[in-house]
């Protein structure tokens, strides 16, 4: 993966972090987006200098087209033609779903389904004509088994499945692959907010009986944006513990 320019949306904290690091290890050069935390998206870029790689910070709200295509200028700008995008950015709105308003709805299903079809729409001439393209979209344990709560959260992370094992038909002509990463229950901040019985109950009905940790979501993004991933595409890649949905 050496010099090969890498996009992580939603990198600037948690498992986006960690995948940025993680191919600052591999000596990429990452563009490191945010939506608003400038700061700890410069603190990732330090941190992927010191893994030995190159980094620069990128605001762009993925949920904006423009934003998104400006921001793609700046990184072929700075590094040239991108060969790995992984669509990771994301929020939560948790209501039960007769409280749910159409704003809660909606709100979630811009940013990680029409967040990954502007990312993706918009590097996807790159990643076509990069020798082996990388597209990595970052799913979720919730989209295969629901969850109390996050009707809206599920309908997108079920809706990224589709996605990729569309995309993965469409690139393959040209080399390139798509492929889709399930964590389960990772201990981030959006995890840590939860009442700590819930965590407990959660760790019980994993059976390796803990959190995930956000590195070990990294390896397997880095695994699958490398060469030794060359005949893998189209597949969702669970990382959540052995459990069972």
């Amino acid at each position: 993966m050496r010099s090969k320019t890498c996009v992580v949306t939603g990198s600037s904290k948690g498992i986006g972090e960690a995948i940025a690091e993680r191919f600052g290890e591999a000596g990429c050069q990452v563009a490191v987006n945010y939506r608003r935390s400038e700061e700890a998206a410069r603190e990732t870029v330090e941190s992927v200098a010191d893994a030995g790689g190159e980094a620069i910070a990128v605001q762009a709200d993925v949920t904006d087209q423009a934003a998104v295509e400006e921001m793609a200028g700046r990184i072929r700008d700075e590094f040239g033609r991108v060969d790995v995008l992984v669509n990771n950015a994301g929020i939560t709105q948790d209501v039960r779903f007769t409280e749910m308003s159409h704003e809660e709805w909606d709100v979630v299903l811009d940013v990680h389904l029409d967040g990954t079809f502007h990312c993706t729409q918009t590097f996807y001439e790159d990643l076509a004509d990069a020798e082996e393209g990388r597209l990595i979209n970052l799913s979720s344990i919730v989209g295969k088994g629901g969850n109390f709560g996050q009707a809206n959260y599920a309908t997108a992370k079920a809706g990224i499945f589709g996605f990729t094992r569309t995309l993965a038909l469409e690139l393959a002509p040209e080399g390139s692959t798509a492929n889709c990463v399930a964590p389960g229950f990772v201990r981030t901040d959006m995890v840590e907010r939860i009442p700590e019985k819930i965590r407990e109950r959660i760790r019980g009905d994993t059976p390796l009986g803990r959190l995930g940790e956000v590195e070990e979501v990294a390896e397997v993004v880095a695994f699958l944006a490398s060469d030794r991933s060359s005949f893998v595409t189209g597949e969702v890649i669970d990382v959540n513990g052995g459990k069972d949905l």
